[in-house]
């Protein structure tokens, strides 16, 4: 009888860069990207899917990482909120959201940057509610979410 397979090799792209790794096949893409990776902008909150502080896109789709196993992710092009500024320079949406206030103790904002960054792309100027759908997997218990919601309206010029 053979062993059972407890680890694989996992190729993907992360933020631009390529990477091959071998993972346990239990490792949750969250740890994956931070405690291999490094990657600790992708904050764990509830580990149960409910509080979004741990939102990526992969393969252009917002995707709660602690829901998700690394070797589901093998062949995929993974971004963190480390990758949305090119070359250290903030994206419009990174502005806004510092502009509006939309930030207090931050533990939410790289899930809600990341969940808004996918709206954008889908649909470059969202409405209040078209925003408040897109966030609406997203926990902040400090913001009442009027400022992230500003914030991202007026980066689609809807403000």
């Amino acid at each position: 009888m053979a062993a059972p397979v407890t680890s694989r090799t996992v190729t993907l792209e992360i933020n631009g860069e390529q990477v091959e790794l071998e993972v346990p096949v239990r490792r949750l893409l969250v740890h994956f990207i931070r405690d291999d990776l490094g990657l600790t902008g992708t904050h764990i909150g509830c580990d149960t899917g409910n509080c979004g502080a741990c939102t990526v896109h992969v393969d252009g789709e917002a995707v709660k990482s602690c829901m998700m196993l690394a070797v589901q992710a093998d062949g995929a092009k993974i971004s963190t909120v480390e990758g949305l500024a090119a070359d250290g320079e903030l994206t419009a949406l990174q502005r806004s959201f510092n502009e509006h206030h939309a930030l207090q103790c931050g533990y939410c904002t790289p899930g809600m940057l990341m969940s808004a960054t996918a709206l954008l792309a889908r649909n470059p100027h969202p409405l209040e509610e078209d925003v408040r759908v897109a966030i609406q997997g997203n926990i902040c218990r400090c913001t009442g979410y009027v400022n992230i919601v500003e914030a991202v309206v007026a980066v689609g010029g809807n403000a």
